[in-house]
C-alpha cells in the first residue's frame, strides 16, 4: 500500500463483483473513500459487510437517471466533493447474430452500458470541475475496438464508450475542467459472468496463454485513477493479454 489515492473520495459504478469489487478493494487499500454502486441491493450490502464497512453501498440502476442525480447529491452532502469515478456497471452481449437481436435486448444494453456511462460521466465531470478536477475512467471492452460475433448489440454500445469518452476528455480538456477521461479494455477475465464452458478457448486463443484475472484490471483503473496518470486523458488501454496484438 502506497497511498496512491489517500484523500480521495472515489465513485465505482459495478462495484459488488469481479472487476469492480477488485477495484473496490484496491483503492481502499489504497487510501481512497470509496461509494460502490450496483443494482443488486444483497449483493451490495453483503459486500459492505464483507469489507467491514469501510466502503459505503449504494443501490443505482445506472440506467436511470434519477438514481445518477440522487448519487452525486448524496455523495456531494456526505464528502463535498468526488475526484474518481469508475463507471463498470454493464450487462453482457445477447450471444446472437444480429437477425436474432430483439429491439428489447437492444435497448437493454444501450441503456445500461452507453446512456449509463453517458450519465455517469455527465454529473461526475459537473462535480469535479467545480471542485478542482479528477479522473474518470470508463470501462469499455475488446469489443469496443473490434467486431466480435453474435454480440453486435455490446459492441455498438462499448464502441460508443469508448469514442464518448475522447470526446468528454477533449470538452475537459479544451473547457480547462482539469478532469481526465480514459477507457479500459479488457481481454478474456476470469469472473463469474464467464462460462466456464467457454475458458479454456479464451485461454487459449489469448496470445499469453490464459485469462486475466479482476485485480489485473482493477490495477489498470487504479493507475489511470491516479495521479501517477496525470497526463493520459482520451486514450484507451487494452489490458488483453495480447488479443489485439494479433
Amino acid at each position: 500500500m502506497t497511498n496512491r489515492l489517500a484523500n480521495k473520495v472515489a465513485i465505482v459504478t459495478g462495484g459488488a463483483a469481479g472487476i469492480g469489487l477488485a477495484t473496490v478493494k484496491d483503492f481502499l487499500d489504497e487510501g481512497a473513500q470509496v461509494i460502490f454502486t450496483d443494482i443488486d441491493a444483497e449483493k451490495g450490502q453483503q459486500v459492505q459487510r464483507d469489507l467491514a464497512d469501510k466502503a459505503i453501498f449504494v443501490q443505482q440502476d445506472v440506467s436511470q437517471e434519477d438514481d445518477w442525480l440522487k448519487l452525486i447529491a448524496r455523495v456531494q452532502k456526505d464528502f463535498g466533493t468526488l475526484d474518481i469515478l469508475v463507471n463498470n456497471a454493464g450487462v453482457m452481449p445477447s450471444v446472437k447474430p444480429i437477425t436474432e437481436i430483439t429491439t428489447a435486448e437492444f435497448q437493454k444494453r444501450l441503456d445500461v452500458n452507453l446512456t449509463g456511462t453517458f450519465f455517469g460521466t455527465k454529473y461526475g465531470m459537473n462535480i469535479m470541475k467545480d471542485h478542482g478536477g479528477g479522473s474518470i475512467v470508463n470501462i469499455s471492452s475488446l469489443g469496443g475496438l473490434r467486431g466480435i460475433a453474435t454480440a453486435a448489440d455490446y459492441c455498438a454500445t462499448k464502441g460508443g464508450v469508448r469514442l464518448m469518452s475522447k470526446a468528454a476528455a477533449l470538452d475537459a480538456a479544451d473547457n480547462h475542467f482539469n478532469v481526465r477521461v480514459n477507457t479500459v479494455h479488457p481481454g478474456y477475465i476470469k469472473t463469474a459472468m464467464t462460462p466456464e464452458a467457454g475458458r479454456e478457448m479464451m485461454a487459449t486463443a489469448t496470445p499469453i496463454g490464459r485469462m486475466g484475472s479482476p485485480k489485473e484490471i482493477a490495477d489498470t483503473i487504479l493507475f489511470l485513477a491516479s495521479d501517477e496518470a496525470s497526463f493520459i486523458t482520451g486514450t484507451e488501454l487494452a489490458v488483453d493479454g495480447g488479443l489485439t496484438a494479433r
